[in-house]
């Protein structure tokens, strides 16, 4: 996809942070915009801000992780504009507290919740319609870089990330082998400047537990207000799509993690002669 001027696009996840950067992108292209958000307030004050500068938004709140949701979210996008030609999978949360196994329960359940399972409702609602639409389209999965790397205390978002980033290449895989036109990218952003640590204010009741710290830690706080910014971040995904990039890797200080988990990979990879022969 080259040209975005009138095309559709939906952006979950768009009241703050990348998603918002990526909605206000959208608009500057000239795209019509469906914003969407679990915080009413903050995605009604996002889209009025929006339609006062001129753009055509309209806006649905929505929990990705619930499939009837979606399928709201993709109903009203149609009712709306008729038509979606750009999906940003792009709501995420996020905590950083005990291991995989101290880990709430209720916690996992909401991760995997919003992160993979908000992906996966995406894909399988609104793809079909674009394949429908037989038009040049394009799906936007946001990941991290957490999911090409290794890392600790980030075990139920780790499983997410790495999830989307194998969804995403399977979908793409799969695309391609149906001469589809749609393209496929997977966000895998570093450090950016966004909500990502204060995640817990949308935090399901009966999640919370005490191994996790009450307020975010002092240094890590510092880093994500120094991190990059979301709309670098969405200038990045533009680039990516219009040249039908897979990976969106947004930090060039991201490739050493990246080597040393394939490294470490191929490492305990048989050579082809040290197969057994069969028996």
């Amino acid at each position: 996809m080259k040209q975005f001027h009138g095309k559709v696009a939906v952006v979950t996840g768009a009241a703050s942070g990348i998603g918002r950067a990526i909605a206000e992108r959208c608009c500057r292209e000239g795209m019509r915009v469906v914003l969407s958000d679990i915080e009413e307030t903050a995605l009604s004050e996002a889209s009025e801000t929006l339609r006062v500068q001129g753009a055509t938004v309209h806006a649905v709140r929505a929990d990705v992780s619930a499939e009837a949701d979606v399928q709201t979210l993709a109903d009203r996008t149609i009712d709306a504009f008729g038509a979606i030609h750009v999906l940003f999978n792009n709501a995420g949360v996020g905590i950083i507290g005990p291991t995989t196994w101290e880990t709430a329960l209720a916690d996992w359940v909401w991760i995997v919740g919003v992160n993979l399972w908000g992906v996966i409702h995406g894909v399988r609602v609104f793809l079909p319609i674009m394949l429908e639409q037989d038009a040049d389209c394009h799906i936007v999965n946001a990941a991290s870089i957490a999911g090409l790397t290794m890392g600790s205390g980030l075990g139920a978002y780790q499983v997410t990330k790495h999830g989307i980033v194998s969804l995403s290449e399977t979908l793409s895989l799969e695309l391609s082998q149906r001469e589809a036109r749609v393209r496929v990218s997977v966000l895998c952003p570093g450090i950016v400047n966004t909500r990502i640590l204060e995640s817990t204010r949308n935090r399901p009741a009966g999640a919370k537990t005490e191994l996790y710290a009450e307020e975010p830690d002092p240094e890590r706080t510092r880093r994500f207000s120094e991190g990059m910014s979301p709309q670098k971040v969405a200038e990045l995904v533009f680039a990516a799509i219009r040249a039908e990039r897979l990976y969106v890797i947004t930090h060039g200080n991201s490739r050493p993690g990246i080597e040393e988990r394939f490294e470490r990979i191929l490492l305990d990879c048989p050579a082809e002669s040290d197969e057994a022969s069969p028996g």
